[in-house]
């Protein structure tokens, strides 16, 4: 077990109090931070602490990958495939989807056939990946996910009683399906700009109206999501999108999971991320970022659904898991109590163990490191034997490994 250093990733619609006050570090930070990764992923690694000085992480693996990662090697190249993260949303991600696996590949390689650099900001696949991901809130947190049910959604548009709205509720309303939902979305996301321009002042008018007639009514939350997008992203076309998604929010301890496909924008919240190691993002609206509106067409599912949030389970090892088919990751969480006996982190590696309240005492064969909040430790498939406890006070540890069955 080695402590290891996590990579800092600042983004504008980071926080400058959420992080670093995790991390004990003054507040407020001098840019906006957006998320803390722990994993080896070769666009930002993190660092394990050795006597000879800091490592990156995917130098580590790759100088020994029978010992680091054990069985793993083979099911997945010699590679940790997932990504652990901290995730601090002050403002809207961008509207984005997920690649699967095939779809990763096949974009992957025509992009490199095509010459597009890794590092340009115009490359939709960084890597040939999918990215099934994982979010546990450790604060209310906010999201949007996954296509509405279309009945559902033609009563959100009936109520915001926007003239303007009304070809397109009835257009929903005749085929309210996957097929309906695509048509509507994709003429909302390629709406010429006069269009546009038109349409969308209108059904925030409706917005606000239905606030004032009709405060603390059914649709309440996703009509204020709306106006407040509108604010930070004007003009932009992935306002009236978010109209056909499910608002969601978490309370501390909450999961949610994401299958490729699916739609989303994380809205506001601080979270323990985990996902394949892959950084493939394809985006739809709210951002200035490249948004390529025939290739995210390409990837979504547009069958309804109504995503369920994850409860955590109990383990027998005396911590709660959160349950999800993607075979790259398992992640579980340990409240420790003051002054309570070592619980055994059995399945800790090849694995990360990452602290997020209080201060952790991990201790193998004799030695001992202290994780503080914020931090994380490495676990090589070679480190058995982990336990952690406490440390003047209560705590919290999430361990991040490969899922049991990649792990076999």
């Amino acid at each position: 077990m080695q402590e290891l250093v996590g990579a800092l990733r600042s983004y504008a619609w980071g926080s400058r109090t959420a992080l670093a006050r995790l991390c004990g570090r003054p507040v407020p930070s001098a840019h906006p931070e957006a998320e803390l990764w722990f994993g080896a992923h070769p666009a930002d690694p993190a660092h394990v602490k050795a006597a000879e000085g800091p490592r990156s992480l995917l130098e580590v693996l790759s100088a020994d990958p029978a010992r680091e990662l054990g069985t793993v090697a083979d099911a997945f190249d010699s590679r940790l495939p997932f990504l652990l993260k901290i995730l601090a949303a002050e403002e809207p991600l961008s509207l984005q989807a997920h690649p699967s696996s095939a779809q990763a590949r096949v974009g992957f390689e025509r992009e490199n056939r095509t010459g597009v650099p890794l590092d340009s900001p115009l490359r939709n696949y960084r890597d040939d990946s999918h990215k099934p991901e994982l979010v546990v809130a450790l604060d209310r947190f906010e999201a949007l996910a996954g296509f509405r049910n279309p009945h559902r959604t033609v009563e959100l548009l009936r109520a915001l009683d926007v003239p303007g709205l009304n070809i397109y509720a009835e257009l929903l309303a005749a085929q309210p399906d996957s097929a309906g939902l695509r048509t509507l979305f994709t003429t909302w996301i390629t709406l010429p700009p006069a269009a546009l321009a038109t349409l969308l002042p209108a059904v925030l008018e409706g917005c606000v109206r239905y606030l004032s007639d009709n405060g603390g009514r059914e649709f309440t939350a996703e009509v204020r999501t709306a106006l407040e997008l509108a604010e930070v992203y004007p003009g932009d076309a992935g306002v009236l999108a978010a109209l056909l998604l499910n608002r969601l929010t978490l309370e501390p301890g909450q999961g949610l999971f994401l299958a490729a496909g699916n739609l989303h924008a994380y809205l506001r919240g601080v979270g323990v991320e985990i996902m394949a190691n892959s950084d493939n993002v394809l985006r739809g609206g709210l951002t200035p970022k490249h948004v390529d509106v025939p290739e995210l067409l390409r990837v979504l599912d547009f069958e309804p659904i109504d995503l369920p949030v994850i409860e955590p389970e109990p383990g027998a090892d005396g911590g709660v898991r959160y349950s999800t088919p993607a075979p790259e990751f398992a992640l579980c969480r340990f409240d420790l109590a003051a002054g309570a006996e070592p619980v055994d982190l059995a399945d800790a590696g090849p694995g990360i163990v990452l602290c997020t309240h209080g201060t952790v005492e991990l201790f193998h064969n004799g030695r001992t490191l202290i994780v503080e909040c914020g931090n994380a430790a490495w676990i090589s498939a070679a480190d058995t034997d982990i336990r952690a406890r406490a440390l003047d006070g209560q705590a919290q540890l999430f361990s991040a490994c490969v899922g049991s069955q990649s792990r076999a």
